[in-house]
């Protein structure tokens, strides 16, 4: 069975994938950083996390499964040393798929992958059977892995594995005949027996050499008759071989494997034991073939959904614990275009505070229905106006990965793709200049956005005229009310907000356009939004009048100074 931590059975593995503008607009780098240093995961959270799915079906299964391991901080402990065990079992069984060794080799790292694989069906079923977890999909995976223990007969397999590694575990040494020729080369070689103790003989060399020294003659025949004999010489083949020349100059050379570089003694040896214990190793190999069921190691291919998962769990209840609200997404009809959040925040913020900044998070309601998908944001230069921008953005890529967003209340209809308009780097208008790269950005989007599309349009075409800047403002607002968008379009173009109802009446479209304002009131930088027409003349003067530059309070102070002035001149 095909079983994935992202997608339920049978759903259809669909996603639209975040274009590079919005992954670097979006700050997923960022994000990665906060979540792992680890360069695996990080480069698997990152394939997961840019591609997007709108399927209700897909998102709710993987909110549950969170939901899950944001409740079982001890599901995310076994879980994160479950991965650790996958890791050498996946380099097991990559260390099989490259070796070129023997039938023995092969059987003994067999043994430990199947033993490894055993330990961790074991562990994962334990550890499920303990918590009361609820979702889906972690359901399933309960199911699975008690179905899996107890159809393969795991008893059974550990105590046979057990077994059969015990007897290797005995096999400590191996007592090999060599044949020589004429110059005293080994010619053949042959096991003559496989022994539960280790040779402990040395001075090997010097032994040779006082045996060589006596005047008596060779012993004839090889009398082993207390040792028991496993196999017959095998004969050293020439072709198994190449001739590698180690001394050109004195014509110095020596026979090597190809493979290990060994000569001909070793190479000998390998293939005497190898063919020795073919028999033995068929012999066990057909023992752990009735456990073949076991052998698609299902648990390997969701390393990277676990970790994703354990991930973001961990930092979410790391911004729970700073005192932030977080919540389950309600997950609604694509098709409505829907969306709304109650004291949303931007997710950059929560990690910076979880770091250890002093940040005061001021958070914010926003509603997209069929009033108004389109808001034109305005408001002072550091009034909020990206952050909150970046806000929303942030939080229905959560929501649609899965993940508990940054808000007290969420319900979403899920957007097919999020792009992004955020200023370009200046090396990038080089060719078409900042207004010609800026539309042929726009025209790219338009391209590939639906009604189902959510955009994030941040200063967009504010580095021209204003008159330019405008002009093609108002198509863009346009373009987006016919097709059918959400968007947050930030802007210092205030005209672009104050003509909204225009806007609305000049094209008939499935999203109404609305005014949103942030940054100060009542002369206070407070980073609320409100859905309000643009206040830029009343920003201006609260802001003159809070830091004293109003035509009245500067003429106020000359006077004051020149009357000083003058009534210090009198006294004089």
């Amino acid at each position: 069975m095909e079983y994935s931590l992202l997608y339920p059975p049978n759903a259809e593995h669909t996603f639209q994938t975040l274009t590079d503008e919005s992954i670097n607009d979006l700050s997923i780098e960022f994000l990665l950083n906060a979540l792992t240093k680890q360069k695996y995961e990080r480069e698997h959270i990152f394939k997961l996390m840019t591609h997007i799915t709108d399927d209700p079906e897909v998102i709710r299964y993987r909110r549950d499964i969170f939901e899950d391991f944001l409740h079982f901080p001890e599901l995310r402990a076994a879980m994160e040393e479950l991965v650790v065990k996958l890791a050498d079992l996946k380099d097991l069984e990559r260390f099989q798929k490259d070796q070129e060794g023997s039938a023995f080799w092969s059987l003994i790292n067999r043994l430990r992958e199947i033993d490894e694989y055993v330990s961790c069906i074991s562990m994962i079923k334990d550890i499920l059977e303990e918590l009361d977890i609820r979702s889906e999909g972690m359901l399933t995976l309960r199911r699975l892995v008690t179905e899996i223990s107890s159809d393969s007969g795991f008893p059974e397999l550990k105590a046979d594995i057990d077994e059969t590694m015990e007897k290797v575990r005995r096999l400590k040494s191996i007592t090999i005949g060599v044949n020589l020729d004429d110059m005293l080369r080994p010619k053949s070689a042959g096991v003559v027996s496989l022994n539960d103790a280790e040779f402990r003989e040395s001075g090997l060399m010097r032994r040779f050499m006082s045996f060589a020294d006596k005047k008596s003659e060779l012993h004839h025949g090889t009398d082993v008759s207390n040792m028991r004999s496993f196999h017959p010489a095998t004969p050293f083949s020439p072709a198994s071989y190449v001739q590698k020349v180690q001394n050109t100059e004195v014509g110095v050379s020596v026979k090597t494997s190809v493979v290990t570089g060994a000569d001909s003694l070793s190479n000998a040896i390998k293939d005497t034991v190898t063919s020795i214990l073919k028999k033995t190793v068929n012999e066990i190999k057909s023992t752990i073939r009735r456990y073949v069921n076991i052998s698609g190691y299902m648990l390997i291919n969701i390393m990277p959904e676990i970790l994703f998962y354990i991930r973001w769990a961990e930092l979410i209840d790391q911004i729970i614990a700073a005192g932030l609200p977080v919540c389950k997404p309600e997950i609604i009809d694509p098709d409505k275009r829907d969306c709304s959040f109650r004291e949303l925040y931007n997710l950059k913020l929560a990690i910076n505070k979880v770091r250890g900044d002093d940040i005061n998070i001021i958070t914010n309601d926003i509603d997209f229905n069929d009033e108004h998908r389109i808001f034109i944001l305005t408001g002072p230069n550091r009034g909020g106006k990206t952050i909150f921008t970046q806000a929303w953005g942030l939080a229905m890529l959560l929501a649609q990965m899965g993940i508990y967003v940054p808000a007290a209340q969420a319900v979403i209809s899920p957007c097919d793709n999020i792009f992004t308009h955020f200023p370009a780097d200046e090396n990038d208008t080089v060719d078409l200049g900042r207004l010609g790269e800026e539309s042929k950005r726009l025209s790219e989007i338009f391209s590939q956005a639906t009604e189902h599309s959510a955009m994030l349009l941040n200063e967009s075409l504010a580095t021209t005229s204003v008159t330019e800047g405008l002009f093609i403002a108002k198509d863009v607002v346009k373009a987006m009310r016919y097709m059918g968008v959400r968007c947050i379009f930030n802007t210092h173009m205030h005209d672009l907000a104050r003509s909204v109802d225009d806007l609305n009446r000049e094209v008939e479209g499935k999203s109404a356009a609305a005014s949103l304002v942030t940054g100060v009131h009542d002369g206070e930088r407070s980073f609320k939004v409100s859905l309000l027409p643009p206040q830029g003349i009343s920003y201006a003067k609260d802001i003159a009048l809070k830091y004293g530059v109003s035509f009245a309070q500067i003429k106020e102070g000359i006077d004051k100074r020149k009357a000083a002035a003058a009534e210090e001149s009198a006294e004089g």
